[in-house]
C-alpha cells in the first residue's frame, strides 16, 4: 500500500498540490480514520486508553523519537526530491534496512545469522537495479549533495522509528501509537507548509471534490492502513525481518507506475524485482532468534508477549 504513493503523489502534483500540502492531507486523513478504530476499540472489553502520563520515562522518550521520526523522514524525503533525481533518493532511503539490521546486531536485539545476511544483500541489489535499472526513465540526473543528505536523513529517521518501535512503547497499543505519530507528522507537515510559503494548498482540496477524493485514497489505503500494519509488523516479527520485507515497496512502486502512469520497465528492474521477492521468501523462511528480555510485542494490543511465535 505504500507502494501507491508515488503514483498517488505524481497525480495529486498535477492537480495543484504541494509537497508538504499532501503530507499534511495524508496523515491527517490516516489520523482520522486511526481515531475512528481506537473509538471502536475502546468500546471492547478491556480495551482501555493509554495516556501519555501513564507510560514511564523509557516509554514517553520512545514513542517521542517514533512521532519526530515519523515527521522527519516525510519532511526529508519529499525536499529530497525536489533536489536529486527519485532513484538516487530511493537508493539513499532504502539503506535504512541495513542500518536497523547493524542497530539491531549491535544493541543485541536480533542476531543477524548467514540467512537474514544473505536476504539483506539480496534485498538491497534488487532494489538497486529496481531503481536504477530504465536509464532513460524519469529521475536520471546528475545528484545534488543536499539531496542525498535530505535521503540519508529520511534512512536514518526510518531507521530510528523502526527501532524505538519495536518495543520502545510497547504499552501503547499499535492503534493509539500510530495515532500519535500520524496526527503529529500532520500538524508539522501543515506548519511546515505555512512557512514554506505555500498554505493556500492547504485547502486546496476543498474545492475541487476530485483532488479531495484522491486525497482520501491516500490518508486510507497509504496512510492509515499500511502504518498500523508496519508497526503490527515491526512488533509481531521484530524490526530486520520487518525492514527487509519492505523492500517489496518500491517494486510495487515501480509496477503501478508503469501500469498507471505508463512507465515503462526494462529487463534489469525486472530481475531486481526477482532478486527483492527472492530475498523475501529467504527471510521469511528463516528463524531468527528473539531475545527473552526483548521479545516482539503483541501487534493488536502492543503489550509484550515472549510466548507468540514469530513466524505466524
Amino acid at each position: 500500500m505504500f507502494g501507491m504513493l508515488g503514483p498517488l503523489a505524481r497525480t495529486v502534483y498535477g492537480l495543484g498540490m504541494t509537497p508538504f500540502a499532501f503530507v499534511a492531507w495524508r496523515a491527517g486523513v490516516g489520523a482520522i480514520v486511526v481515531i475512528g478504530l481506537v473509538a471502536w476499540r475502546l468500546g471492547r472489553p478491556g480495551a482501555r486508553l493509554v495516556g501519555w502520563r501513564s507510560l514511564d520515562g523509557r516509554g514517553r522518550a520512545s514513542l517521542a523519537v517514533a512521532m519526530l521520526m515519523g515527521s522527519t523522514l516525510n519532511l526529508a524525503m519529499f525536499l529530497a526530491f525536489a533536489r536529486a533525481p527519485i532513484a538516487v533518493v530511493l537508493l539513499g532511503f532504502y539503506l535504512y534496512p541495513a542500518i536497523v539490521a547493524a542497530g539491531s546486531s549491535l544493541l543485541g536485539w536480533e542476531r543477524l545469522d548467514r540467512a537474514g545476511l544473505t536476504a539483506l544483500v539480496v534485498s538491497l541489489a534488487g532494489m538497486a537495479a529496481v531503481v536504477t535499472g530504465n536509464p532513460s526513465g524519469p529521475g536520471v540526473g546528475g545528484p545534488d549533495a543536499l539531496g542525498v543528505g535530505l535521503a540519508l536523513t529520511a534512512a536514518f529517521s526510518q531507521a530510528a522509528f523502526v527501532l524505538v518501535s519495536r518495543s520502545g512503547y510497547g504499552a501503547v497499543p499499535t492503534d493509539q501509537a500510530m495515532l500519535a505519530v500520524l496526527g503529529v507528522a500532520a500538524l508539522i507537515a501543515a506548519a511546515a507548509a505555512a512557512i514554506a510559503g505555500t498554505g493556500p494548498s492547504l485547502v486546496l482540496p476543498l474545492g475541487d471534490p476530485s483532488l479531495l477524493a484522491l486525497l482520501v485514497v491516500a490518508g486510507v489505503f497509504a496512510a492509515a492502513i499500511p502504518s498500523l500494519m508496519f508497526l503490527a509488523g515491526i512488533r509481531w516479527i521484530g524490526p530486520v525481518r520487518a525492514g527487509i520485507l519492505m523492500l517489496i515497496e518500491p517494486l510495487v512502486g515501480v509496477t503501478l507506475a508503469a501500469l498507471l502512469l505508463g512507465e515503462s520497465i526494462g529487463p534489469v528492474q525486472v530481475l531486481g524485482g526477482m532478486a527483492i521477492l527472492a530475498g523475501a521468501v529467504i527471510i521469511q523462511r528463516a528463524r531468527p532468534e528473539v531475545p527473552a528480555l526483548l521479545p516482539a510485542g503483541d501487534p493488536e494490543t502492543g503489550a509484550p508477549t515472549a510466548a507468540l511465535p514469530v513466524d505466524r
